[in-house]
């Protein structure tokens, strides 16, 4: 089962990731950039001037006896690969056995360094295996794998510009079947705190709170506060709390505090630096994503299975959210799928023909029955749609 090619289909779609504005807050040594607020704390977006559309792209791995591995470019974010990259690709991969994934993704891993381009770049590709493995088996990926569980739940991404308006979303949350909640409050530490009580007022004691601290740039100092308030209130995990680059930050944090710590988004593309953030103390539990190759996600989640911990996978991790879906039902030490009601990271797939973008039901989410990544596809569309072939 050779490789014979590998192919891009390039899309323009709606644009999912307008531009932000920042601003500088505090002063002295506490000063830090941060996304603009508006007055009740939601980051400032706005459209690209003049730019309504975005690339996607969307890989084609094919074999010499006639079966093809596809998947998305990234997720919601880091949509496309240069043409650079894909030619380095085939240089690399044509004539490759596809069944050499853990072999192959070593190759690449190690290429990276030696073709200037950022750790996890072929992470479709390697995405693309595993659906020509799963194809070629018969099954779906998540039971290639060893599904761990049939459906998964999902935690649901809420929004309010005050408080009254995150509680009206968290039981909105709540009525549509979802059983864990996770804020994204950026209003400053001592409000950000008072929010927190709210919405544990509101939801009962039995509903598990995550809160995700990106926005918000906190000092030490705020973090260590804002996590004592998480623990009063029962919180599952304090995510990002500070920079993922913070390593000595971190790791005072995580041990003073006993709410875990979650991190590290930023730089879970390189699969060694999540060890040495988890091995080292920086994080109770990792952040993951798929778009930068399911053989290497599974290789963190062995490690932090060894250390007693969880990889909890960030966004849809390709497909519209099909990748991650077999994966929360094929990774043991994982607790949750995240989803962004709304559409964009998962119906927007439609857009350029996919007609089974994953979304949870009675706030859990299960992966497609279909051999591979069992994504279905009006190709029709999908060939009118795009705009270029790389």
């Amino acid at each position: 089962m050779r490789i014979r090619d590998v192919t891009i289909s390039a899309f323009e779609v709606g644009t999912v990731t307008p531009l932000i504005g920042m601003a500088r807050v505090g002063h002295g040594s506490t000063a830090r950039w941060r996304p603009r607020h508006g007055s009740g704390g939601s980051t400032w977006w706005r459209t690209p001037s003049g730019r309504q559309t975005e690339p996607v792209h969307v890989m084609h791995v094919l074999t010499d006896d006639g079966l093809e591995g596809t998947c998305t470019v990234g997720d919601v974010r880091y949509r496309v690969m240069s043409e650079r990259e894909l030619a380095q690709l085939r240089e690399l991969v044509v004539g490759e056995d596809a069944a050499d994934r853990e072999r192959l993704d070593a190759k690449l891993h190690r290429a990276a360094r030696f073709a200037f381009t950022r750790p996890g770049w072929a992470g479709a590709f390697d995405n693309c295996l595993w659906d020509i493995a799963g194809k070629a088996a018969g099954v779906p990926v998540a039971e290639l794998i060893g599904r761990a569980r049939r459906a998964c739940p999902a935690y649901y991404n809420s929004a309010g510009d005050t408080a009254e308006e995150a509680v009206e979303d968290s039981l909105r949350a709540l009525a549509a079947g979802f059983t864990a909640i996770k804020d994204h409050f950026a209003v400053g530490a001592a409000e950000n705190c008072r929010w927190f009580a709210a919405v544990r007022r509101a939801v009962g004691p039995d509903v598990a709170l995550m809160h995700d601290a990106a926005e918000n740039g906190y000092t030490y100092a705020e973090a260590l506060r804002v996590g004592r308030a998480l623990e009063e209130h029962g919180f599952l995990w304090f995510e990002e709390p500070l920079s993922d680059r913070d390593h000595a930050g971190l790791r005072r944090l995580c041990r003073e505090l006993t709410v875990p710590v979650l991190a590290p988004e930023t730089l879970m593309h390189d699969r060694e630096l999540c060890a040495q953030w988890l091995t080292g103390g920086a994080v109770d539990t990792l952040r993951g994503n798929a778009r930068h190759g399911v053989t290497p996600l599974l290789w963190l989640a062995r490690l932090a299975h060894e250390r007693g911990t969880t990889v909890e996978l960030n966004g849809p991790g390709g497909l519209f959210g099909i990748v991650h879906a077999h994966l929360c039902c094929a990774i043991g030490n994982t607790g949750y799928y995240e989803y962004f009601p709304g559409g964009s990271r998962d119906e927007a797939g439609k857009e350029i023909g996919l007609l089974n973008p994953a979304v949870p039901a009675d706030g859990s989410i299960a992966p497609p029955d279909g051999p591979g990544w069992g994504a279905e596809w009006d190709w029709p569309y999908f060939l009118r749609r795009r705009v270029a072939v790389l």
